[in-house]
Order: C-alpha cells, then sequence, then structure tokens
C-alpha cells in the first residue's frame, strides 16, 4: 500500500483484502440487514442508511419491514402511508423514491429486484454507489463501492488525497471477487468503527501496517460553520387532539409532511412547555414548544392522537410530541 503508483501493488493489495476480510468476520457489527441477503432488504437497508446513522436506523428498519414485509407491500401502499412508516429518519426524498422504484419493480421487473449494476441505477433513488451496494451484497457482483468511510480509508492508506474515477478504480483494486458483498461490507465498517474522522483506532485496525498514513490527514480549508437558529411551535391541544398544519406539496423540503404550526417568538409568552434542540444539516436549532392557541392565519386540521402515528409527520414534530408525551 506504500507503493507511489495509482494503484496498490498486488502482493499488498492481496494482503490487505485477506487482512481486512479476517477482522470482519470476527468484529463485525450484528445488524439487521446482514442477517440475510434477501434483495429486498438490502436495497431499503441501503436507502435508510444514506446520510443517516446507523443507530438511527435500525429500529426504523424493522419497523418498516413490519409494516410493508416485501416489495410488492410496499408498491400497494399509499404514498401518506409510507412516508408516515418513514416518519423520523429524515430526508423524506428517499421514502418517495424508494415507493416509486417500488411500483416500478412490481411493473416492470415481476416484483423482484434486478440482480446488475446497470438494471438497479435505472431504479428511481438508486445512484451508483446504491447500485454497487445491492449487487454486490444481494447478488454477489464483483463491484466495489465509494462511501465518505470508503473514500477515507482508503485516502489514509494510500497516504494523499485522492477522488473522482482514481477513488473508484483504487476500490476495485482491493476487492475480493469471491466474497465482493462481505468485501464491501469490511471496508464501510472499517471506516465507521475503527478509521475514524477524528482520532482514528490505528493500535486495533487490521491492516494498519499497510496504511502510509497511521492517522489523519491533514485537511484542506476550514470546516462548515454550523448556523444557530431558535424557531418556536405552538402545541394546541384539546379533546385527545393536536392541531397540525402540512408543509406544501410545492416546497422542496419535507413537502406533504404534517408539523406543528410556527410561531414568532413574540408570542411566546410565559415558559415554553419544552426546550430541545435538533440539527438538520448545517443549522443547529433551539426548539421551544409553547401550549396555547395556533395563530389565527394558520391554515391546519385537528388530528386525533390515535391517528399521530400514522401521520407523516416531520422529524422534528415527531420528537416534540414525544418528549410530550403525546405519542
Amino acid at each position: 500500500m506504500g507503493s507511489k503508483q495509482d494503484n496498490p501493488r498486488k502482493s499488498d493489495a492481496k494482503r490487505f483484502r485477506k487482512r481486512l476480510l479476517e477482522w470482519f468476520d470476527l468484529h463485525k457489527r450484528d445488524l439487521p440487514w446482514r442477517r440475510d441477503h434477501d434483495p429486498y432488504r438490502v436495497w431499503l437497508s441501503e436507502i435508510m442508511l444514506q446520510q443517516t446513522r446507523v443507530a438511527a436506523v435500525q429500529d426504523h428498519y424493522l419497523r418498516f419491514l413490519q409494516r410493508f414485509p416485501t416489495i410488492k407491500k410496499l408498491a400497494a401502499a399509499r404514498e401518506s402511508s409510507v412516508l408516515a412508516a418513514w416518519s423520523g429518519l429524515g430526508y423524506y426524498r428517499r421514502a418517495r423514491m424508494l415507493h416509486a422504484a417500488a411500483r416500478k419493480v412490481v411493473r416492470e421487473f415481476a416484483g423482484k429486484l434486478p440482480g446488475s449494476t446497470a438494471e438497479l441505477r435505472a431504479l428511481p433513488g438508486v445512484g451508483r454507489y446504491t447500485a454497487a451496494a445491492i449487487a454486490s451484497i444481494a447478488f454477489g457482483e464483483p463491484i466495489a463501492v465509494v462511501d465518505g468511510n470508503v473514500e477515507r480509508v482508503l485516502q489514509r492508506a494510500a497516504g494523499k488525497r485522492i477522488a473522482g474515477e482514481l477513488l473508484w478504480r483504487r476500490a476495485q483494486d482491493l476487492l475480493d471477487h469471491k466474497r465482493p458483498g462481505d468485501s464491501n461490507q469490511a471496508l464501510m465498517e472499517l471506516g465507521a468503527t475503527l478509521c475514524l474522522p477524528r482520532q482514528p483506532k490505528c493500535l486495533l485496525c487490521p491492516v494498519s501496517e499497510l496504511c502510509a498514513t497511521r492517522g489523519e490527514l491533514r485537511t484542506a480549508g476550514k470546516p462548515t460553520r454550523q448556523r444557530k437558529r431558535e424557531i418556536h411551535y405552538a402545541l394546541d391541544c384539546r379533546d385527545d387532539s393536536v392541531f397540525l398544519v402540512q408543509r406544501p406539496p410545492t416546497v422542496t423540503l419535507m413537502p406533504g409532511m404534517w408539523e406543528l404550526p410556527e410561531i414568532a417568538p413574540t408570542n411566546a409568552n410565559g415558559h415554553a412547555h419544552l426546550t430541545l434542540r435538533h440539527s438538520i444539516t448545517v443549522t443547529n436549532y433551539l426548539v421551544r414548544a409553547v401550549p396555547g392557541p395556533a395563530p389565527k392565519t394558520a391554515h391546519g386540521r385537528w388530528i386525533a392522537k390515535s391517528r399521530l402515528t400514522n401521520l407523516p409527520l416531520t422529524g422534528l414534530t415527531r420528537k416534540i410530541l414525544r418528549a410530550s408525551n403525546i405519542i
């Protein structure tokens, strides 16, 4: 791996693969989507894991499967039901694309997920990484994946910044063609558990001897600064119902989702019912939920508390209602 050439030496690549897979076999996390190679379950997990931590996905994954155990069940569901089951994971466009893709699979592939990367990439919401992950894990296609974890591992192993097609070629050079799915998962697992963004656990790394960096690469430029914002919501409850508003279908962020009506801080008289923090991409929110009537200008509906869990709520609204013991 210490070679200065674009590709790792064959002997080093072979040692890298062997050590990585041996480590993975002993130390891989017991995750629910790893218990079989069912294509639908692999696909679902990969979509859920996009931009979302593993810990946040596990419970959602199992609940989603209980509600939609097959592609045909998912395809036959209403979009609002899919969004409700997805609620809390964020990035709701993923759920909409998953639903659209399930309908296409039923319509064009008789309900069975296609097995090649080319066919998979034709599905809504399936890009290069996701197609390669599904094809390698569920169907054994010898094709490498590159996500953020893999990129970090490969750059540190090479001792330099590499990107684009070179990164994908390097990942392919290190892929074990007999166990492509495990090989890809092992590289991602290494980045997620040992080769961490900060304070990598190099002493525990199975391939540290083949790593040119053994630590952090210096980052170029300044990290993105987190913005701070305070936001207030009216928590208007009566007769076992909560007043909610629906986001317009034309907005780019979470269209059609239900949330509490926002109020201006000047209207938040007295003490907030609860205060919590919530982060979305580069913005950190200080959120205050205030008991009291919704603004007269708010166009919403009274929703029975018993129906709330079946409604596509925004993640923040679900968090507030849970913290308030309403759901």
